[in-house]
């Protein structure tokens, strides 16, 4: 404090206390006023020389300073009726040497509907930002993050840049680890309401009895405030609704009637408000088959696929393979700080060759394991998980004598192995064989 007198004046001390808070003031152990702000005074319609030395209470309504000096507790965003309006106020006592001296009062709000817009805003704000957390694998992708030049990516491509200005629903079909969520996030980057929100949401990561106040919002009677929902939170922008096969009926209906009514009603509301998104959906089925088996509503399919995107799996557009397997090589090639990584001839043989259930994500994850597994810069086969190399194991006889299709067999495997190793100690104990039964297998098949 000796500092602050030192180096700031009284008259830019007194511009603080008149510019720091809207309203305050301060009052000595008898509730009496030792200081008020101008502002507050004009409000209270009090000139400040006449309120200094009064009795508080005489001055502020409804006031409650005496009451924190009495305490001692302060008294923090109490609402404080004056003038016939609610206010939001703190109460704070002063303390020197473990003695209360006075107390000091400011005004947060001076109109408590200021208060809930700004409760409002928070709220929303928190929200956006635990969506974001909780969905981590957002990123703003563009329509030239999209790897590939086979004839069905370069349709779909096309017809993401017509459609994308417009407000028309998109669904997204394709296996999982297709890639879907890069095509949804394209179609919103090229759209009118790129600068707006593009809010996710999983129907399948949340458990159905949850859904409806996660994408519709809830009203908690117990305090009467609404926490919006993924729906609302989208607002002007693009609501996303991921994997929506796993939507419950009841709610593609509620679905269905919010994008025909553009509003929704939140849980527990009676009211509706109008919310203006544009929806893209996904499904890794095909919703055509679940309408048959009655999992899913005809209207809001018919609703949904006037665009629709189906995306190939990754095994119907190998054309594309070597362009997305380069582009990740090189993204975990310098996010291991390795700067040589090759893989080996035999290595991307058996990448080719591998069917890729999991599509472009199976791939994106096996390459990051192996730029980090690679010896001397040379990402061999020994390096890519069991699945892969047991699928590429030449196939052999089945004609002839059982001894004759086992030495087939075994001749086949040992080759396998020594064109992807040329470390035999390390072959022999993959193969739980001794290093010298190891030769002697090498030797009898000429290998």
């Amino acid at each position: 404090m000796e500092n602050l007198q030192k180096y700031l004046s009284t008259s830019v001390l007194a511009e603080i206390l008149e510019n720091a808070f809207q309203w305050f003031v301060v009052v000595d152990a008898d509730s009496k006023i030792l200081y008020i702000n101008k502002d507050y005074c004009s409000f209270l319609e009090v000139k400040r020389e006449e309120a200094i030395g009064k009795p508080v209470a005489d001055i502020i309504e409804n006031t409650k300073m005496h009451e924190v000096i009495k305490s001692g507790v302060p008294d923090n965003a109490s609402p404080h009726y004056i003038k016939g309006t609610y206010m939001l106020a703190n109460r704070v006592p002063l303390f020197i040497d473990g003695k209360i001296v006075g107390a000091f009062g400011s005004v947060i709000f001076r109109d408590m509907s200021d208060w809930k817009r700004l409760s409002s805003h928070v709220r929303n704000t928190m929200e956006r930002i635990q969506l974001n957390i909780e969905d981590n694998s957002y990123t703003e992708y563009r329509l030239g993050d999209i790897k590939g030049t086979s004839p069905a990516i370069r349709k779909i491509k096309e017809t993401i840049e017509i459609i994308a200005p417009s407000d028309l629903p998109v669904l997204i079909e394709g296996e999982s680890g297709t890639g879907k969520d890069m095509f949804a996030h394209s179609i919103h980057q090229l759209s009118e309401r790129s600068d707006y929100p593009f809010v996710k949401v999983n129907c399948a990561a949340i458990p159905p009895e949850l859904l409806e106040k996660e994408i519709f919002g809830v009203l908690d009677h117990n305090n009467g405030t609404l926490r919006n929902g993924r729906y609302k939170q989208a607002d002007k922008g693009t609501l996303y609704i991921d994997e929506i096969s796993a939507l419950p009926l009841t709610l593609q209906a509620k679905l269905l009637r919010a994008m025909q009514e553009e509003e929704i009603t939140p849980l527990n509301s009676e009211s509706s408000e109008k919310v203006n998104v544009r929806i893209v959906v996904s499904s890794n089925v095909a919703l055509s088959k679940l309408i048959e088996e009655k999992k899913f509503r005809a209207d809001l399919y018919y609703r949904l696929q006037a665009i629709t995107l189906s995306i190939p799996p990754l095994r119907e557009r190998m054309e594309d393979f070597i362009d997305i397997l380069n582009y990740f090589l090189q993204k975990f090639m310098l996010k291991a700080g390795r700067r040589h990584v090759t893989l080996a001839t035999k290595t991307r043989e058996i990448l080719q060759s591998y069917h890729w259930p999991g599509n472009v994500r199976e791939l994106q994850n096996i390459l990051q394991a192996t730029v980090f597994l690679a010896e001397n810069d040379i990402i061999l086969p020994s390096a890519l998980p069991s699945q892969i190399k047991l699928s590429n194991v030449p196939s052999f006889q089945t004609t002839g004598t059982l001894e004759d299709i086992l030495a087939e067999v075994e001749k086949k495997v040992l080759q396998s192995y020594l064109e992807e190793e040329s470390d035999k100690i390390r072959i022999a104990k993959q193969l739980g064989l001794s290093r010298s039964t190891l030769y002697e297998k090498i030797k009898k098949h000429n290998l």
